[in-house]
């Protein structure tokens, strides 16, 4: 049943080549990885680890050389690109370190952005993205420009941006990269909120502190996963370690 799995990805490679069809690098190597429905999930690893290819192919910006990615049960490689672009708009939501608000646009006019591609009327989208913008914390800022605000107000948005598609996966990418100590202590506490409502949520990060509010980490290197440990809101202590053979090889 795929129900209860969020993504399940299966034998997933991706190999950039030369333009004269050479290999580049095998970004990653056969990962396995099933992210069941509502959990928190970090990734770790190293720069060159693949842990921004893993983010791509799971936020549908990519697709993998070989392997199996299904989400929400549905096989990404059956979509076209015009399908994947609507699956991506709709089950997934994207949070970046930088925000990338566009910045002559006020707060719930950045928020409404990926309703104009779901045909909803102008005060449905109007009534959706004020609902998200009242869960971050920003409705005294809805009228501000992405220059007027904070950036934690600026992150705040960014938020409310991603959950207006209602999606089933969050995926954010170092989301307090950009911010002081205590700015993305409060990021991470939204993202926590998010969490308890049910949400899937997926965050890269390279702060072991961050990853231990997470129920889940996976740790990359040289493209596989060498790690799958419980976090610190695991429900259970109950820890599963994958062999890393120092040479590279195996692992999955």
């Amino acid at each position: 049943m795929h129900g209860e799995h969020a993504a399940q990805l299966r034998g997933i490679c991706r190999r950039y080549c030369h333009p004269d069809g050479t290999v580049m690098v095998d970004a990653l190597r056969g990962v396995d990885l099933d992210i069941p429905r509502g959990q928190y999930l970090a990734i770790m690893g190293a720069s060159g680890s693949g842990k921004s290819t893993l983010m791509n192919i799971l936020g549908c910006l990519d697709r993998p050389t070989a392997g199996q990615y299904l989400l929400d049960g549905e096989d990404v490689a059956k979509l076209s690109d015009e399908q994947l672009s609507l699956a991506r708009g709709r089950r997934i939501g994207f949070v970046f370190q930088a925000f990338n608000l566009i910045p002559e646009l006020s707060v719930l006019e950045n928020v409404e952005v990926p309703l104009f591609y779901q045909g909803l009327d102008r005060a449905a989208r109007r009534a959706r993205a004020r609902e998200k913008i009242e869960i971050v914390g920003l409705t005294s800022r809805m009228t501000h420009k992405p220059s007027e605000l904070s950036g934690g107000q600026q992150q705040r948005a960014a938020i409310a941006r991603a959950l207006v598609s209602d999606p089933s996966i969050i995926m954010a990418d170092e989301p307090t990269g950009n911010l002081d100590s205590a700015t993305g202590e409060a990021i991470l506490g939204v993202l926590d909120r998010l969490h308890a409502q049910g949400l899937t949520i997926v965050l890269v990060t390279h702060d072991d502190r961050i990853a231990e509010r997470s129920q889940r980490v996976i740790r990359l290197s040289d493209g596989v996963v060498v790690s799958d440990l419980a976090g610190g809101r695991a429900p259970s202590a109950r820890q599963h370690i994958l062999s890393a053979p120092a040479s590279g090889e195996g692992g999955g």
